[in-house]
C-alpha cells in the first residue's frame, strides 16, 4: 500500500484530491494508497447529520458524501483517508471493523488500550471516543476514513454534537497521557498497522 503525508491541508483540497485517487484506483492506474493529513480546523456533516448536530459553528462546514453524522478536524488531530479496493471480498462493516482494528493496535504501541463500544462506530477508552470513522464507497473503491485525536484542541468539539453524542464524550492522546505525540510516530505507526491491514468476512480473514 503506498502513503501519501499531506502535512496540514485545506479539507476542500483533499476532498478534491480523494475524488481523483478514487477515479484513478477504480482504472486500477494506483495501488491502495493512504493519505495522511491535519486540516485547519473544519466541520463535516455526513449523510446521517442533523441541522442540530452543529450548535456553533465557527469555522468552514462541509456537506459530504461519506457515512455518519457530524465531526470536527482540526490541527493535532491525524486524518486518514484510505483508498482501497475492496472488490467483493468484504462489506462495508468488515471494513470498518478493521480501521477500528488498526487505529486500536496503533494506540496499544502508545501504551492507550482502546477498544470498540457496542452499538458505536469508532474507537473508545472507556467511555470516552478517540477516533472517528465516516466511509463512502465507489464502485467498491473506499475513500473518506478516519480521525485519531493525537494533540487535539478538543474544546472545538464545543461546536458540535459529534456523531450524535455530548461534546464531553471526546477524548484525545494527550489529554490520557498528560503529554504532547509526535505527530510523525503516529502516522508512522498507523502506516505500519495498515502494511498488514486483514479484512475480516464471514468467510475468514482477507489481506488486502
Amino acid at each position: 500500500m503506498n502513503s501519501i503525508d499531506l502535512g496540514l491541508k485545506e479539507y476542500e483540497e483533499v476532498w478534491q484530491l480523494q475524488k481523483e485517487l478514487v477515479a484513478q484506483r477504480i482504472e486500477n492506474k494506483i495501488p491502495d494508497t493512504l493519505v495522511l493529513v491535519e486540516h485547519p480546523h473544519v466541520i463535516t456533516k455526513g449523510r446521517r447529520s442533523k441541522a442540530l448536530d452543529v450548535v456553533n459553528p465557527k469555522v468552514p462546514v462541509f456537506e459530504i458524501e461519506r457515512g455518519g453524522e457530524v465531526t470536527y478536524h482540526g490541527p493535532g488531530q491525524l486524518v486518514g483517508y484510505p483508498i482501497i479496493y475492496l472488490g467483493q471480498k468484504a462489506g462495508i462493516k468488515d471494513y470498518m471493523r478493521s480501521l477500528e482494528e488498526v487505529l486500536i493496535r496503533t494506540l496499544e504501541h502508545f501504551d492507550i488500550q482502546g477498544v470498540r463500544k457496542e452499538g458505536c462506530t469508532g474507537v473508545w477508552v472507556q467511555d470516552k471516543k478517540i477516533a472517528s470513522l465516516g466511509v463512502a464507497v465507489k464502485k467498491w473503491v473506499t475513500y473518506h476514513g478516519f480521525a485519531l485525536n493525537v494533540n487535539t484542541d478538543l474544546s472545538y468539539f464545543q461546536m458540535i454534537n459529534p456523531c450524535g453524542f455530548d461534546c464531553s464524550v471526546m477524548t484525545s492522546m494527550q489529554t490520557l497521557r498528560h503529554q504532547s505525540f509526535s505527530m510523525d510516530e503516529v502516522k508512522a505507526e498507523v502506516i505500519k498497522k495498515f502494511q498488514k491491514l486483514t479484512l475480516h468476512s464471514s468467510s475468514g480473514i482477507i489481506k488486502v
